[in-house]
């Protein structure tokens, strides 16, 4: 138990160092999707010429800042989950049950993993239209959103099988920023 202990705190401190560093990326790129837009509007309605570019722009920034944060969404609990099964059964067999779920979910993370640095790959056949950048730096999102979920999947099982056959104190996932009840579990 005390290899597993270990290798779950290194891969919590990564996991943390990783969402520490896309919720700052996030607010910039909320940020210059904000000031973006408030450019269009303000061509499009005050100028009566609107740009070629902004949307497109804005589209690509609201990718990246979804998959910059979503591992660590993932991680707290932050995704939308219909968890009455997971509160109604004891907590052994509820543990299980989430081990599984856990599972299958990393195996199809792992798939969607490679499918998005495939499509990555073929990004760069093709520009976007009005930024004229190669669609593969939008598409990079993808892999890098489902990596860093898959990151947090791995942590999440080896939390569940420490919580199963070891000391649940040692292993349960707490945050001390805690902001409401989809992060608590």
């Amino acid at each position: 138990m005390i290899i597993l202990q270990k290798v779950v705190q290194a891969l919590s401190r990564l996991n943390d160092v990783i969402g520490f560093i896309g919720r700052h990326i996030a607010w910039v790129l909320v940020s210059a999707m904000i000031s973006i837009i408030l450019l269009q509007v303000f061509c499009r309605y005050v100028l009566n010429g609107a740009l070629p570019w902004p949307e497109e722009a804005a589209r690509a920034l609201m990718i990246w800042m979804m998959a910059v944060v979503a591992g660590e969404a993932y991680r707290k609990g932050s995704f939308v989950a219909i968890d009455m099964l997971l509160f109604a059964l004891p907590e052994r067999a509820s543990r299980v049950l989430k081990l599984l779920l856990l599972v299958v979910a990393g195996l199809v993370l792992l798939k969607l993993v490679t499918l998005g640095i495939d499509f990555f790959e073929r990004g760069f056949r093709s520009r976007a239209a009005s930024i004229h950048i190669s669609r593969a730096w939008i598409y990079l999102a993808m892999p890098v959103c489902f990596f860093t979920m898959l990151l947090a999947n791995i942590e999440l099982c080896l939390r569940e099988i420490g919580c199963l056959f070891g000391d649940k104190k040692d292993f349960e996932l707490s945050f001390s920023d805690q902001t409401g009840s989809a992060a608590s579990e």
